[in-house]
Parts: C-alpha cells; sequence; structure tokens
C-alpha cells in the first residue's frame, strides 16, 4: 500500500536526524551490500542510503531496484540521499526508527 502524503512527511521529520546507515558505491548491490541493506531494514525499518554514484540516472534506477529487492518504499530522494521504509512484523524497541 502506497504512502499517504501525510506519513510521507511524518517519516521525512523522523528521517532528517539520521545519517546514512548504508552506503552503495560504484560496485552497485554486491552481496554484502544486500545483506547490510537488509540486516538494517530488519532492525531500523525506517533508513537512509548514500549513493556515492555520479550518475542521476543510474542512483535512481539503484533506488529502485533496492525497493523492489527488499519490499521497501522509497519515502524521499534528494541527490545523493535515498530514505527508506519497510515496516517489520515484530520491531525491535531499541533499534526501531520508527517507535518513540
Amino acid at each position: 500500500m502506497p504512502l499517504t502524503a501525510d506519513r510521507k512527511k511524518a517519516l521525512r521529520a523522523l528521517g532528517h536526524n539520521l545519517k546514512p546507515i548504508v552506503t552503495i558505491a560504484d560496485k552497485g548491490l554486491s552481496t554484502n551490500v544486500c545483506a547490510e541493506l537488509e540486516r538494517a531494514l530488519r532492525d531500523h525499518e525506517l533508513i537512509k542510503i548514500k549513493l556515492a554514484i555520479v550518475d542521476r540516472q543510474l542512483r535512481h534506477q539503484l533506488v529502485g531496484e533496492i525497493c523492489t529487492l527488499h519490499g521497501a518504499e522509497l519515502v524521499q530522494q534528494i541527490g545523493k540521499v535515498a530514505l527508506v521504509l519497510r515496516k517489520a512484523d515484530k520491531p525491535n524497541h531499541k533499534l526501531s526508527n520508527l517507535l518513540p
């Protein structure tokens, strides 16, 4: 189910102070990067990803691929930083960025 405009606004506010957890460079989505993305989404639910890639089209394509592979939703992408959400079935109260 797609995110509503109000929900995206609230998630952007939560994500404003987050630091990028995963950085993706020229090698793209390697096995290790995919494993780290999976762990980060499972633990934190809302994460920032830094894309150290010069080509704008490739960055957009990579973010779409990440969302498809990991069942996540793009909240916002500005320049080389993307904010991605995947709700957990059983969120970890100590690690989740969504829980107070």
